[in-house]
């Protein structure tokens, strides 16, 4: 028998608030299933209860403006279910028994109609019934939820508990659909984010950490045209591409999306991202690998934003494929392999950001100096970043960004070489982050040296010692094509104390000999010592 559901605690009033509620109400399905599922049964939980309490706000809204306009109850019920007044609003339709007060009704099972069911299986029919009726989730919600290691029981408790999370416009701003949707994808992202330094390095199958894309993202500004990630995880990339053109008032539209990743959990994740996020994406018809088959192989990109799976020993290699223009890349390393993949997916004046394990900027094994010597010879690298370490927990492997361009304009025959090592700061005694400051920094130096005017930029470029160098191509062919910013930028200069020369060497010399008088003293201290004891 349906069951009056329980009260839901007063609502969570700020973002985080809401996210350690619904976290801590997560907490109630840890240890009882493999960590990977867990994180599927959370975040389709997660997804299904913000599109039913965007659905309940806008159909609470509907029937506002029905009734200011003058309709009775009759015809409001009749208007009410227009799915043009959702969708146009940029809400999901939520059918009947996919809505949440649905679902907490029955959060410990019982009959439906006649038929006695649990509440995994009402959320796996709710999650159908939610695909079905918006086309664009079509195979991207997780029906896990049934299975025979599920605790129903935890599972309908988790339903009470998330009773108390609400995705709401109300009082925030925003229009319809949207706040909720900007809620969502925090929550979203925070639980990434967790689900990843919980898995360690099995996260960052999923992850990349916000600071390194959004260094990507600052520094390449992707706000028009085609945006591809040939490894796309869960979709991070494009969720901060929308952000940056938001926050420069663009459109999401501006951008058409292609993706494309190998793990068909973390492919369901990226679809329902950037849904979350109100992107359409092109992430194929379902995962598969991108050397085996490319599933956008006539795609030319105005941006390719990647961070693709470091020293993959096991890879899909075929000698023969024309991607591999600047040569084969080894067998036991497939670096070189996303380098050539994604410069061969450059339209015209595109431009790429990837993030690469710092010996793909000096690695002669296997061919791959040769290889880099072309690239570098073909003047398609435009920058070298070097990061701090601890950036990311999944691998303690030091990272570099590589960006190319196929038109450098007045930069042409040079790269721009930034040694970023010693920027960040700890957040635990695991993990280093890049603040706002130190992502403008980067990404301020890279669009001064190419002469674009951005909030960042310096007025002008200039090189600063132990920071950044514009090397030209001959100067990296004296280096044997090494492209490790360290040995370029040089050693930083030692900040000026504006004492005198003269004055100092002075000062050094008077303590220099007191420190020799010291020590002749405690020379003489010790053989008195040593006098006695003989």
């Amino acid at each position: 028998m349906p069951r009056t559901p329980k009260a839901a605690p007063a609502a969570p009033s700020t973002m985080k608030e809401l996210k350690d509620t619904l976290w801590k109400a997560a907490d109630k399905l840890r240890g009882s299933m493999d960590a990977s599922q867990y994180k599927d049964v959370i975040l389709g939980l997660v997804f299904l209860k913000y599109v039913s309490d965007a659905f309940d706000e806008r159909r609470a809204g509907i029937r506002t403006e029905l009734a200011a306009d003058g309709y009775d109850d009759d015809q409001i019920a009749e208007l009410i279910d227009d799915t043009d007044e959702y969708t146009g609003r940029g809400v999901f339709w939520v059918p009947g028994n996919a809505r949440w007060g649905f679902l907490a009704e029955h959060a410990k099972g019982g009959s439906v109609d006649g038929v006695d069911k649990t509440i995994g299986l009402l959320i796996d029919e709710a999650m159908d019934a939610v695909m079905q009726a918006n086309p664009q989730l079509a195979g991207t919600l997780p029906r896990i939820f049934n299975r025979d290691n599920v605790d129903q029981r935890r599972l309908g408790e988790l339903i009470d508990l998330f009773n108390s999370a609400r995705f709401t416009t109300q009082g925030q701003g925003g229009s319809d659909g949207r706040r909720a949707r900007d809620l969502l994808g925090e929550v979203y992202e925070y639980f990434l984010e967790k689900f990843a330094a919980a898995e360690g390095k099995r996260g960052g199958e999923f992850y990349t950490p916000a600071g390194v894309v959004r260094v990507l993202v600052e520094m390449l500004q992707p706000t028009h045209g085609r945006v591809y990630d040939p490894a796309c995880g869960s979709g991070g990339m494009f969720v901060q591409a929308e952000k940056f053109i938001d926050a420069h008032h663009g459109e999401g539209s501006a951008i058409s999306v292609y993706g494309q990743e190998l793990n068909e959990r973390t492919w369901r994740m990226a679809k329902m991202n950037l849904a979350i996020h109100g992107l359409t994406g092109n992430l194929g018809p379902r995962w598969g690998d991108t050397f085996a088959r490319d599933l956008h192989p006539d795609l030319q990109a105005d941006f390719v934003m990647a961070n693709p799976p470091f020293n993959i020993k096991d890879w899909a290699r075929n000698e023969s494929d024309p991607r591999w223009r600047f040569g084969v890349p080894p067998a036991g390393n497939a670096n070189y392999a996303w380098i050539q993949h994604i410069l061969s997916k450059l339209a015209p004046g595109g431009q790429a950001g990837v993030v690469m394990a710092n010996g793909s900027m000096s690695s002669n094994s296997g061919g791959e100096g040769q290889i880099r010597a072309e690239i570098v010879e073909a003047d398609l690298v435009s920058c070298m970043v070097a990061l701090p370490t601890q950036l990311f927990r999944s691998t303690a492997i030091p990272v570099c960004l590589w960006f190319f361009a196929k038109d450098k304009g007045k930069r042409a025959g040079e790269v721009l070489f930034i040694d970023a090592r010693n920027l960040g700061h700890m957040v635990d005694r695991a993990e280093r982050a890049l603040s706002d400051e130190d992502i403008a920094l980067i990404a301020g130096t890279f669009h001064a040296w190419r002469g674009i005017e951005s909030d960042v930029a310096p007025d002008e470029y200039a090189d600063v010692p132990g920071f950044c160098y514009s090397a030209t191509l001959a100067e990296i062919k004296a280096a044997d094509y090494a492209l490790t910013p360290g040995r370029y930028v040089g050693a930083a200069e030692a900040e000026a104390d504006g004492e005198p020369i003269e004055e100092k060497l002075a000062r050094l010399q008077v303590e220099l000999e007191a420190q020799f008088a010291e020590s002749a003293r405690l020379a003489d201290v010790v053989r008195e010592q040593l006098a006695r004891i003989s």
